[in-house]
């Protein structure tokens, strides 16, 4: 899933209705505390490749890359050449690969699926785009020549057909796939890299219907609701403190009744992107059923990062263009010419319990939902321990009965795994996948974190942190709310020569300001662009 909430499904607190993903959850491993990147292309290599980001391809965003990244090793901004890819490991070791979706991982047909391993594959390119046939982007730095999404087919540029909404169609077409390559008698690896329920909102009309009306109580009622089920489920304890929302953001009570009726309808929406998307995924599963494979496939389902309360309208001149060229009237909110985001008040709910949203690096950024289903798993169980997006890679790897090549691969160097397997993890044959030892990085767009058992330090720029590192006993405190960096210098310490330790390992560059930079990240409008919309 593309920047869905930690709690956006039934099984980790949600009301939207995901019977299929839930499903999986009650049969299945269900993780509480797995770990991707704050932003989606960072997410994607590491899944791919099974190693950090800034040695893959994506130090940074490609889109946000700045003059001193541009060009550095890991840096490239596309998944880079000394990774071999997990669909090409597969595909070496006899399995059929296919995807379809969101790639992310290069633009031009040299970097496409194509050209990494994947025999079929249907995708979009860049990072999001209309979810209709439209194919319209997301981005505009002329507002009169908005940039058009680009989708390759094996490769090849392909326009998306007549009455195309993203989740149905990269269903069909996986489906497709896997039925094209049935009779070969070679076992598949599909990719189902959904869109959903990343912005722009767009969602069809009978599963918007089921929704409306059942936000209009706001944030505030609605997290309440969320923690209540996730403390029933046994995902966070009785007394956990919860983050709700930066300073800078109104209280749902101080909105007018159109703002309101606004954002309610945002969220309906929202929800109907996973209600629809969880009802494609029941699709896969009907199909590997009726195939007789289903007892015989393992199914991984994670999102990207966290809920996403950031805004794209400060990137370019993209709000210009939104509000010449697209009708967010209330009314019109989800259907194909509108344009609408759902905000900071409503991603802070998808975070419940935890701090901030995507692009940041605390919990709320980079904690997400993560469920493995298949044969020989501890079904039903519920882990607690810390697990990471890299470890995706080897886990398939071991349940494929293959490896990773190492440090050579086709006679060139290649980059070696940094993840680690789950599997005797997942089948409770092991405690943990990452000892209280081992220390785990995070950076982004000079954003950091690193963790080290109990322990993690963050730095944000203000005003959503404090400009300087902070640090947190995560296992009392998952919720970030105490920052122990004055009463503790000497843990603090320890974990800055980690901190060092990963920089130099991993290639990062440390850019003074990076952070503060004005734009996406940055951004603090979108409340002034509510009290325009919701007079249309």
């Amino acid at each position: 899933a593309d920047d869905l909430g930690y709690t956006d499904v039934g099984s980790y607190g949600s009301e939207i209705a995901t019977p299929n993903i839930d499903k999986l959850a009650k049969t299945g491993v269900k993780m509480t505390q797995f770990y991707a990147s704050p932003f989606c292309s960072p997410t994607r290599a590491m899944l791919m490749s099974g190693t950090d980001n800034h040695l893959a391809g994506f130090g940074d965003m490609a889109e946000l890359m700045t003059a001193e990244q541009k060009g550095k090793p890991g840096y490239e901004g596309n998944l880079n050449d000394r990774v071999v890819p997990m669909a090409q490991v597969l595909k070496d070791a006899g399995y059929r690969t296919a995807m379809t979706g969101k790639w992310h991982l290069g633009v031009p047909e040299q970097f496409s699926p194509a050209a990494r391993g994947f025999e079929q594959s249907y995708v979009l390119t860049m990072g999001g785009s209309s979810h209709w046939d439209d194919q319209g982007g997301i981005i505009a730095l002329d507002p009169a020549k908005p940039i058009r999404a680009i989708y390759r087919e094996n490769g090849k540029a392909v326009d998306v057909p007549k009455n195309f909404y993203s989740s149905e169609f990269f269903t069909s077409k996986l489906i497709d796939y896997l039925k094209d390559g049935e009779k070969s008698g070679k076992p598949f690896f599909g990719y189902l890299a959904f869109t959903a329920p990343h912005w722009p909102l767009h969602a069809p009309e009978v599963d918007i219907a089921k929704y409306e009306g059942r936000y209009k109580e706001g944030y505030d009622k609605l997290r309440k609701e969320r923690l209540e089920r996730l403390i029933k489920l046994g995902l966070v304890p009785k007394d956990t403190p919860v983050y709700e929302g930066h300073p800078s953001w109104p209280k749902w009570d101080s909105l007018t009744p159109q703002q309101k009726e606004s954002e309610a309808k945002r969220m309906a929406v929202y929800a109907a992107m996973i209600d629809h998307m969880d009802h494609q995924i029941g699709r896969v599963m009907d199909y590997l059923k009726a195939t007789g494979e289903l007892d015989n496939t393992y199914i991984f389902f994670m999102s990207d990062n966290g809920a996403d309360g950031n805004s794209v309208y400060d990137v370019g001149r993209t709000r210009e263009w939104i509000h010449r060229d697209m009708d967010n009237s209330t009314a019109h909110i989800g259907k194909q010419g509108s344009f609408a985001e759902y905000g900071p008040g409503w991603a802070q709910v998808g975070s419940t319990p935890f701090k901030l949203y995507k692009s940041f690096m605390y919990e709320g950024g980079i904690a997400v939902p993560a469920i493995v289903w298949g044969p020989g798993l501890k079904k039903g169980s519920v882990k607690q321990g810390l697990a990471h997006v890299t470890d995706i890679a080897p886990t398939i790897y071991e349940l494929a009965g293959t490896q990773h090549p190492g440090i050579r691969y086709n006679g060139k160097p290649a980059l070696p795994l940094s993840g680690k397997s789950m599997v005797g993890y997942l089948q409770g044959k092991a405690k943990t996948v990452h000892s209280a030892d081992e220390a785990l990085g995070w950076e982004l767009g000079g954003r950091k974190a690193l963790r080290k058992g109990d322990w993690k330090i963050v730095y944000a720029n203000k005003p959503w942190g404090t400009g300087d590192w902070e640090l947190y006993n995560i296992t009392k405190d998952r919720t970030e709310s105490k920052n122990l960096a004055a009463s503790n210098p000497k843990k603090l310490n320890e974990l800055l020569v980690e901190w060092k330790r990963y920089v130099a390992d991993t290639g990062t560059l440390e850019i003074e300001n990076l952070a503060a930079r004005p734009g996406y990240s940055n951004g603090a409008k979108y409340y002034e662009d509510l009290k325009y919309e919701a007079t249309l």
